[in-house]
């Protein structure tokens, strides 16, 4: 690969890119490290014909240049298919710490697609149900390149198949991957039932619930008022919980705040409102 230095008016992301750019504490890390040392690896990217750049490596890199108000940047230029971009675009990221589930979900998903369509094998009649590691040679090539096993990939890729609000639960932890993966199979007409169920009964499906409702769904039982019995069952030990919505926390705290942070800040507030 041939290193340039483009300017940044001629370079774009890559359409689809399933990782996430914030301006959150590590952005600023990263732009503060640009402005003393500048960019020590350039991005990767790739020519699409027109004079301009699709970014394929380094969107980060290239959204804190342009908070420093850059012009200019170091990049390897390089030919390669829509395939092989996508298959660097995912494993230059899946090391990063931190992803969200759905990221690593989307992630794994178009590189197995990039891999199918690589090898000449259409990635539209293949099963995503954790079922058929050995039918899968393009899940055994991606396992060889991360830590996560052939079955945990599926089991990420599962969660692409749920509508965009369940899947946001999970990346909150507001959902157990688990009981989602078996939602997942359940039709996104259903899908959007249960949200519904979740948000007027302030609960989330336990694993053995989520099995219930697959199980009824693959036997053309499931309706709307299904989901809402199997929802109002008390659970076992199950005690009544204080939620506080999202849109509330979100007016005290930034988007990359954890959970543990916002309960210690909650708590030294309930601390001092005690004591008045």
């Amino acid at each position: 690969m041939i290193i340039q230095k483009i300017e940044m008016s001629k370079l774009y992301p890559y359409e689809g890119n399933p990782f996430r750019v914030t301006d959150d504490d590590q952005m600023e890390m990263l732009v503060d490290s640009i402005k003393a040392k500048g960019i020590i690896e350039p991005l990767i990217v790739r020519p699409d014909g027109s004079g301009e750049y699709e970014i394929i490596s380094g969107h980060r890199r290239f959204h804190a240049c342009k908070k420093l108000g850059l012009k200019m940047i170091p990049c390897y230029v390089s030919e390669m298919s829509r395939e092989d971009a996508i298959v660097v675009l995912v494993d230059s990221n899946l090391y990063r710490d931190g992803l969200l589930p759905s990221e690593k979900a989307f992630a794994f998903r178009m590189k197995n697609d990039a891999l199918k369509r690589s090898a000449g094998r259409p990635p539209i009649n293949y099963r995503h149900d954790g079922d058929n590691l050995s039918e899968s040679k393009t899940i055994t090539q991606i396992a060889n390149t991360v830590k996560d096993s052939e079955r945990t990939i599926q089991r990420y890729i599962r969660l692409t198949y749920l509508i965009p609000e369940l899947l946001k639960m999970v990346d909150e932890k507001r959902m157990a991957i688990t009981p989602a993966i078996e939602i997942s199979y359940i039709p996104q007409e259903f899908q959007k039932e249960l949200l519904v169920t979740i948000e007027s009964e302030q609960a989330v499906p336990s694993l053995s619930q989520a099995q219930r409702m697959r199980k009824l769904s693959g036997e053309g039982k499931l309706d709307a008022d299904m989901i809402l019995e199997i929802m109002c069952e008390r659970k076992s030990n199950q005690h009544e919980a204080l939620k506080v919505p999202p849109e509330i926390l979100g007016k005290y705290f930034r988007a990359d705040a954890t959970p543990k942070f916002m309960a210690d800040v909650i708590d030294k507030a309930l601390a001092l409102y005690a004591e008045n």
